[in-house]
């Protein structure tokens, strides 16, 4: 095992020790009830199963017989989760295969972020995810169930959903994905559009026709964003069948991976062969697995987010320290875009997840004593699924990778280090995603130019006023500010002028999407300007400093940036429409980016 991962391990296990034990605990206590329809009543069963057929009737009321409750992010707006409207159905058919009962037991909201990029509802994006928790608390506490299969796919969505399950430790739990569309019109090329348009040189016919042309089909979207980095968390913490993350919606594989993960999950149950709640599968070694898989496939920034916060629904205290020490030793083995040209059709056929577990567990830097959805060790999940005489089997993952461009062994990575850096001074810590930043734009020494929104940035780029070497300083979009929302909408602006040979770079306290591509961006800094950080104070002209590997951000400012007053613009044309005068509890109680910009 290496050494740095053994270590940063041990530290979390016991830095987490009494809030594990305490989360154990009450894990335990509920476990101890027996089965969860045992201790209703007469009259709290008959409601329960008062719409079920008769022949289920019969099996719920025997309380041994096991009950799956399904929790969806189904809509049908949303191409990633429109494939979820049929699975219930498929679930309840192979449950009733196999002596069991499954019921709908409630869905959860389901936003996109694709959507909303730069609208007013991406200021409630980030709310989304704890909502979800708290739905799928809501749907799970009729306590009438033994099992749950999540169905989600997205940004917030499966955060939340494994927040929420986590709060039911004692139950077994696993993720069902509907996996993503088929490749369409070429990264490359969607993202030269993008360009082009924020140019001027093609007009919205064009650039909407690209988009399409790219976000064709049901299924999730083809780059390795938030979405498919979700999907990666869930194989290697063991949650998720393996090799099915990226199988794509409407074939064969995909209906005999549902059906199989229903056979599964009722194996982890009380009444099957193989007793395995969620609270003995989400421990420390599985969120450090996790970690490594964000950090060796170069995934979302979001999850320095979403890892804190899912860690803590179990009990387990993780911070931005830990991401940055793996991130030393975690070799990056994967180039999907933004990181890379191919999209994660072409990063599955080139040997997939399989292949990375493979290579990072016979280099030490996996733990291979864990508990899965397979039953003991991590090994399990080195395989992948196929179609077989009208059956689905297993066998070995990929050993070599089939396209060194896109997945690369352990020995000869695209990057010796992770994906992700820390970056820390006076101006707070940041993260920074390095892994689809050229290394001539690691580090950066040029003014600020402070905008508050990212309309004012966008104007001033159409005053033709941004042709200069500058960071974008965007204060006033952390958490309790306005939701923390993504800021990709200045992605291709920000490119085209990197593009045209000037220095360019990203300071905020908000989020970039998934997508965060080649510019150099410092994001969620802590403190945030609300809460008087110093990313507040800054102000045009001042030297700012962001060294990705040196792991610097200074603000060289003419007098000490510390003693100045921080000007707070009126935020409340950020806080009303759209619905988010009803997240007003969230913005006053949500916690810093560094633990999770959670409001639990």
């Amino acid at each position: 095992m290496n050494p740095v991962l053994t270590r940063v391990s041990e530290r979390i296990k016991k830095r987490s020790a009494k809030s594990r034990a305490s989360y154990l605990a009450r894990t335990h206590h509920a476990a101890t009830k027996g089965p969860s329809r045992g201790g209703l009543s007469c009259s709290n069963l008959a409601h329960g199963m008062a719409a079920c057929a008769q022949t289920d009737k019969d099996l719920l009321s025997a309380t041994s017989t096991p009950n799956i409750g399904i929790i969806s992010a189904y809509n049908d707006m949303l191409s990633a989760h429109q494939p979820y409207e049929d699975y219930p159905a498929l679930i309840k058919k192979a449950a009733r295969a196999e002596g069991a009962i499954a019921q709908f037991a409630g869905g959860v909201p389901a936003m996109c972020d694709g959507v909303t990029q730069g609208r007013e509802g991406m200021d409630i994006s980030l709310f989304s995810r704890d909502l979800i928790a708290l739905s799928t608390a809501v749907g799970l506490s009729h306590n009438m169930f033994d099992a749950v299969l999540c169905l989600g796919v997205c940004d917030k969505i499966v955060p939340g959903l494994l927040m929420g399950a986590l709060s039911f430790g004692h139950l077994a739990v696993a993720f069902v994905p509907a996996g993503p569309m088929v490749s369409g019109l070429s990264n490359k090329e969607k993202a030269h559009t993008r360009e082009e348009y924020a140019a001027g040189r093609v007009g919205r016919d064009v650039l909407l026709a690209a988009e399409s042309a790219s976000y064709h089909s049901p299924g999730t979207c083809t780059f390795y964003g938030t979405a498919n980095t979700n999907q990666m968390l869930m194989e290697f913490m063991g949650l998720q069948l393996p090799g099915g993350s990226f199988v794509n919606p409407g074939t064969e594989l995909r209906e005999q991976l549902t059906i199989e993960v229903v056979r599964r999950v009722l194996e982890l149950t009380k009444a099957g062969k193989n007793h395995t709640p969620i609270a003995h599968i989400v421990d420390e070694k599985a969120i450090v697995n996790a970690i490594v898989g964000l950090l060796a496939t170069g995934g979302s920034t979001n999850h320095s987010l979403h890892l804190v916060a899912i860690a803590k629904s179990a009990g387990i205290m993780l911070d931005w320290d830990d991401f940055a020490e793996l991130s030393t030793v975690v070799p990056l083995m994967a180039h999907v875009y933004p990181n890379g040209l191919a999209d994660v059709n072409h990063f599955h056929a080139a040997g997939g997840l399989g292949y990375l577990m493979t290579q990072l567990l016979d280099a030490g830097m996996l733990h291979q004593d864990v508990n899965t959805l397979l039953g003991h060790g991590l090994d399990r999940f080195c395989q992948e699924p196929l179609i077989h005489n009208n059956t689905l089997k297993w066998r070995p993952a990929q050993r070599e990778s089939l396209d060194p461009d896109i997945l690369r062994p352990v020995d000869n990575p695209f990057d010796r280090e992770g994906g992700l850096r820390i970056v820390d001074g006076n101006v707070g810590r940041a993260i920074v995603k390095v892994s689809a930043v050229s290394r001539e734009h690691y580090r950066i020494s040029a003014p600020a130019r402070v905008f508050y929104s990212q309309q004012a940035f966008l104007d001033s780029f159409n005053r033709d006023e941004l042709k200069q070497d500058f960071v974008a300083v965007l204060p006033c979009q952390g958490p309790g500010a306005n939701g923390m929302p993504e800021l990709h909408k200045l992605t291709p602006y920000l490119g085209l002028l990197q593009n045209e040979g000037y220095k360019v770079a990203l300071l905020t306290d908000g989020r970039m999407s998934g997508a965060s591509g080649k510019i150099l961006a410092a994001i969620q800094v802590s403190p945030e300007a609300l809460l008087g950080g110093n990313i507040g104070k800054i102000i045009d002209g001042d030297l700012i400093k962001i060294d990705a590997e040196q792991g610097s951000l200074e603000v060289n400012a003419e007098h000490d940036i510390a003693t100045r007053s921080t000007p707070m613009p009126d935020l409340e044309a950020s806080h009303s429409g759209m619905g988010r005068e009803l997240f007003s509890a969230f913005r006053a109680q949500v916690g810093s980016a560094e633990s999770g910009a959670s409001i639990f």
